[in-house]
């Protein structure tokens, strides 16, 4: 049994196959760690396209309702403009995120 397990790892067929396989996996210019990391990089890739994919859908739909509804055009001048109509008073509530210097100290 030993013998003929060192008769293949002496087999010059079976050692260029395996120097092969060393320079493939690590020494080539495309090797599998380069292999790898460039996976990763196309899967990520792949994860942001699909991203912006559904940002500018779900933009694409908010701009047809900017055009075709009065109330929606409304409805985001109030929210991001501050717009109000000429007889109304706006009163915005601003939260104070920012912790006191007494609380601080505490």
């Amino acid at each position: 049994m030993l013998n003929k397990l060192k008769h293949i790892i002496t087999n010059r067929f079976t050692l260029i196959f395996l120097a092969f396989v060393a320079w493939m996996a690590f020494f080539d210019q495309n090797n599998m760690l380069r292999q790898l990391k460039l996976s990763k990089e196309l899967d990520i890739a792949r994860q942001q396209e699909q991203f912006y994919q559904n940002e500018i859908s779900n933009d694409s739909l908010a701009v047809f309702q900017l055009q075709n509804d009065l109330k929606a055009v409304e409805k985001f001048g109030r929210e991001n403009y501050n717009m109000k109509k000429d007889d109304e008073t706006i009163f915005l509530i601003v939260r104070d995120t920012v912790k006191k210097q007494t609380d601080i100290q505490k």
